[in-house]
């Protein structure tokens, strides 16, 4: 339906909201990229400002980094040969010995990502301005603006690896182009333009070479237009009388040149004769039908991940109906504001996960001068994003998790090798993407001395096999190279005869009387348990025993005189509360070694360490990270805190993308993506022979439905709730026997089979 022109598009109609609304709309343009409405396919991003004048979107890609260092700043430092002193030293009592453990390198961050170039299609100024409504689709990842006649739509598809805009009614004239000149170019990038026209065809190219370095990117636009003149200029080509536009846009990131014939080439051929569509068409003037086949094409696999798990919790119609900046504007808007974000989280998730999983701005960014490079940080962010991957069924962003551990593991045999003299496997706190180097440290940020990060990484492809039944080979061979790195690491003993992890690590806190490095941080204790026992499960017989014995010999946790859960097993440190991180906490969430029902005294004392723990700077993984931890512990009233901590923070943009601080400060995917993970949590949590149901719902979430849940026993759950009732469906897909515990914690014993549905629910439940 074609707006009128003359008054503001119309607003959706309350009464049309039944259900919770899969995506978001605004009633004008973003005014910074920051609000820019997203798209993506886990390797090409977009920002779809929805300005009608100018039209500009945003190009990204998972593998623009810019260099920034010399080759041999981006080696693991070589520091086998001292760690054995270091050892003696922290063993003595020698505090800040581990601030002496470096090469002498200052500083150096990883290649920081960056945006590619910006499509524009601009218009003559001087024309009548018109409102605007730009709106994203969450089912489809069709971002769309909507000014008089002029409709633009926008999508990255997952099945093409290629840009899609479509735009109709243009104007009668336009000026299409590149534009590399984004906030914090570096003033030195070479640029180069190419244009090349042919009949309704015309070919765009932005080549770019970073300075000092013969790497570089080139951006290719294909161009197709239905009819009018094309004319070419300056920058690009002027386009007048077209009614259709279809702009097919990629990014190569590539040393030396790029055969841009033979990519151009591959773009033509996502138009060629499809065998389902009528063979008169002709592709080259029949846009609208060309721009169709591409959409099914992406919608099918998109559509399909999305779809797979929703939560509905009978918000406000009215409230459904509103932007999604008028919601957030309101936080107490409760019902509804969680089933957006929610939604918004699942979309980003989806979108940023393919050849990488999310990095700190997801896929996106508009700027060059990204926040901590954009990194993929390992010591929170990363774990915190793709937490909800397995339970939220979105096996994608576990496949790219895979995949950047796979592709990183000659590096992280290089970590293990060159600091700590071992075989096997060290994962480094900050990654580009590409290399899996350890050389981001400092004497206030001794990165280079925490080995818990191979675990936390391992952890959800862990909880995917569980939950498919199937193991991964690669998966085990991942763990057998840890469980080799923890046989060489762990030879130091404390004085009760149990292994010492030395030197330790607890990111990013130091404890009261000692220094960043020191000895046995809890979290690093857990990790090499962890692995050790779950390489043991996977080896021979002889090999399994010895894996076993030295996890058993590790050190216990260490309860502190205040009754918490210490951050360090060591006796001697003491804990500092106010941090975001709460790293000591991991034997809770992810692990599952520490919960109210095996380990009711150590859970108790986690539960203290909680309570004890500050927020400090108030960012958003510190507090989705206690909320998880919260759930866990059956806190709901700590869960719910941790929600309303965020939404009156002022955390999400227009876009519903997040920010690392409150007030919207810098750019960052932590509470976007993690929200999810924390709904779920809260109210479905499941082990391999357990499954324990609302363990603690927000008290802004007082009934609802969630669909679609995976479990690590291999069912899926649909749960409906209210005060005082609850029905839960179970779909299992092989036999299981494992152990309910009902919102009371009341304990029983379910027996599933393979293609039963069972139902469980209180007395009086709803629905039959």
């Amino acid at each position: 339906m074609t707006p009128d022109p003359a008054g503001p598009p119309a607003g959706p109609d309350p009464a049309a909201f039944h259900g919770p609304v899969h995506g978001t709309w605004e009633p004008g343009p973003a005014a910074r990229w920051e609000d820019a409405f997203l798209a993506g396919n886990g390797r090409h991003g977009a920002l779809v400002l929805g300005d009608p004048e100018d039209d500009p979107v945003i190009v990204t890609h998972h593998t623009l980094v810019r260099p920034n260092n010399p080759p041999a700043d981006t080696r693991p430092p070589r520091l086998a040969a001292a760690l054995p002193a270091l050892q003696d030293a922290l063993l003595a009592g020698d505090v800040t010995a581990a601030e002496r453990f470096t090469d002498g390198r200052p500083l150096r961050w990883v290649r920081p990502f960056h945006p590619g170039f910006r499509t524009r299609v601009r218009r003559p100024p001087g024309g009548p301005a018109l409102p605007v409504r730009r709106s994203v689709d969450f089912t489809t990842g069709v971002v769309t603006c909507l000014s008089g006649q002029r409709r633009s739509e926008v999508f990255v598809s997952r099945a093409d690896d290629v840009l899609v805009q479509y735009v109709t009614e243009p104007g009668p004239a336009v000026e299409i182009d590149l534009d590399h000149r984004l906030p914090g170019v570096p003033p030195d990038l070479m640029t180069g333009r190419g244009v090349a026209t042919a009949r309704r065809e015309t070919v765009l190219t932005l080549r770019a070479r970073y300075p000092d370095s013969p790497l570089g990117y080139t951006g290719l636009a294909l161009l197709l237009t239905d009819t009018g003149r094309t004319a070419v200029t300056a920058s690009g080509v002027r386009v007048e009388g077209a009614r259709r536009l279809l702009l097919l846009t990629r990014v190569r990131r590539h040393e030396g040149e790029l055969d841009t014939a033979g990519e151009t080439d591959e773009l033509r051929a996502l138009l060629g004769d499809d065998p389902d569509t009528d063979p008169d068409t002709d592709p080259d003037t029949d846009l609208a039908a060309l721009h169709a086949r591409l959409l099914a094409r992406h919608t099918a696999p998109h559509g399909a991940a999305y779809r797979r798990v929703t939560l509905d919790l009978g918000a406000d119609p009215a409230e459904r109906a509103l932007p999604g900046s008028a919601l957030l504007g309101r936080p107490t808007a409760g019902p509804a504001l969680l089933e957006r974000l929610f939604a918004a989280g699942r979309y980003h998730l989806l979108s940023a996960s393919g050849t990488r999983p999310p990095r700190l701005t997801g896929l996106w960014t508009g700027d060059w001068d990204t926040a901590w490079s954009g990194a993929h940080t390992t010591n929170a962010n990363l774990n915190l994003q793709t937490s909800s991957a397995v339970a939220a069924d979105l096996p994608e962003v576990t496949e790219a998790l895979a995949r950047l551990i796979r592709d990183q593991l000659p590096d992280w045999r290089d970590n293990a090798r060159e600091i700590f003299g071992a075989r096997g496997i060290v994962a480094p706190s900050h990654t580009d993407g590409d290399s899996g180097h350890t050389y981001h440290f400092s004497r206030e940020y001794p990165l280079h001395l925490w080995t818990a990060g191979a675990d936390w990484l391992l952890k959800p492809l862990l909880d995917h096999e569980e939950a498919t039944g199937r193991r991964n080979p690669a998966v085990s061979a991942a763990l057998a190279e840890l469980a080799l790195f923890y046989e060489d690491f762990l030879t130091r003993t404390r004085p009760d005869g149990r292994i010492a992890v030395v030197p330790s690590y607890s990111p990013e806190n130091r404890p009261r009387g000692g220094s960043w490095g020191a000895v046995d941080a809890t979290m690093d204790v857990a990790a090499a348990r962890h692995a050790l026992r779950a390489a043991a499960d996977r080896a021979p017989a002889p090999d399994a025993g010895r894996l076993r014995a030295l996890a058993d010999r590790l050190p216990p946790y260490r309860v502190n005189e205040e009754g918490a859960l210490a951050e360090w097993a060591a006796p001697g440190l003491g804990d500092r509360y106010d941090h975001r991180h709460l790293s000591h906490l991991y034997p809770v969430w992810p692990l599952d070694e520490i919960n109210p029902y095996d380990t009711p005294e150590l859970a108790k004392a986690a539960h203290r360490a909680l309570e004890l723990r500050g927020s400090e700077n108030d960012s958003a993984h510190g507090h989705f990270h206690h909320g998880l931890v919260a759930a866990r512990l059956r806190d709901p009233a700590r869960t719910d805190d941790a929600l309303g901590r965020i939404l009156a923070g002022d955390h999400f943009h227009a876009s519903l993308m997040s920010a690392h601080y409150p007030g919207r400060d810098v750019y960052n995917a932590d509470a976007a993506h993690t929200l999810p993970t924390l709904i779920v949590e809260a109210l479905v949590q499941s082990t391999p022979d357990r499954l324990v149901l609302l363990p603690a719902p927000p008290a802004r979430c007082p009934h609802g439905r969630l669909t679609g849940v995976r479990t690590r026993f291999g069912a899926r759950v649909d749960l409906d709730w209210s005060p005082g009732e609850y029905r839960a469906v179970l779909r299992p897909d092989r036999d299981a026997v494992v152990e309910l515990i009902d919102p009371a914690g009341t304990v029983s014993r379910l027996v599933l089979r393979a293609g039963e549905e069972r139902v469980v629910g209180s007395v009086g439940s709803l629905g039959p």
